[in-house]
């Protein structure tokens, strides 16, 4: 009989459950071990062999997650393209750049793009329904797609934040902003949702609250707001592979850690 055959067919036992030995004296290989020492790999008994394993075995499926939500705020048009008012736009197209994910759709009343952040499933919108209508289209596509609203990030401008100052938070209220008020509005009145805050600083003098966010940014500041989204594009990250906690940290107290160091 042919020696490769004649193993395919051999159950061996493994001798060290028929003693009792505080560790293994010899480690004995399986029958598909002692086939690879015997017999060549292009073996008919192998293949075989091979073939009826993998086909007796269960395929494992991936658990589908649920997506995220990423969602900027701001003024569709040219008009108001690069004013403080639509920092939460720039952040999300900071993000979409970074991880390759198009955003030249249209749905939803937003231009939308949907992709993979490591191996977290994403959605990237920016109303375009005008700042205080922002909740027609972010509550539609909540609603499409099912998404938990700890799985909504809002991104928007704050004028109580210093200039360029990131805050990540749970939840919380309006704050006087008119987008998230609509947001708001279009869930039912619930606010348990995580937004990330971006500075804009406070008006001069007596500047006009509404005047002051359609002005555009100086030339300095538009150099420290790079620095801003860069950090706001890791933030992102952090929060959809690690979690909340480890990005509000790495959001709120990041600026702390480097200054002990």
């Amino acid at each position: 009989m042919n020696l490769c055959a004649s193993l395919s067919s051999t159950s061996f036992p493994n001798l060290n459950r028929c003693f009792r030995f505080s560790k293994p004296l010899v480690s004995f290989p399986s029958s598909h071990g002692l086939l690879s020492l015997f017999c060549p790999k292009n073996s008919p008994a192998i293949a075989a062999s091979i073939t009826t394993d993998a086909m007796s075995a269960e395929p494992v499926k991936p658990k589908n997650k649920d997506p995220w939500l990423v969602v900027g705020l701001g003024n569709p048009g040219k008009k108001y393209a690069g004013t403080r008012h639509n920092v939460g736009f720039e952040l999300v197209d900071a993000i979409a750049e970074a991880e390759g994910i198009p955003m030249s759709s249209v749905s939803f009343k937003a231009l939308f793009g949907k992709g993979v952040i490591g191996d977290a499933p994403v959605i990237l919108a920016k109303p375009q329904t005008f700042m205080n209508l922002s909740g027609e289209s972010v509550g539609a596509i909540v609603s499409y797609y099912k998404i938990p609203l700890k799985q909504v990030l809002l991104v928007f401008d704050d004028l109580d934040l210093p200039f360029g100052k990131l805050r990540l938070l749970p939840k919380g209220g309006h704050g006087g902003h008119n987008g998230m008020k609509s947001i708001i509005s279009h869930f039912k009145g619930s606010s348990d949702f995580p937004r990330l805050r971006i500075g804009i600083g406070r008006p001069p003098g007596k500047m006009d609250p509404v005047a002051f966010v359609m002005r555009p940014f100086t030339k300095q500041e538009r150099e420290e707001l790079n620095f801003t989204f860069q950090k706001g594009v890791e933030a992102v990250r952090v929060l959809l592979l690690e979690g909340f906690n480890k990005s509000a940290t790495f959001v709120n107290t990041a600026k702390k850690i480097e200054q002990i160091g």
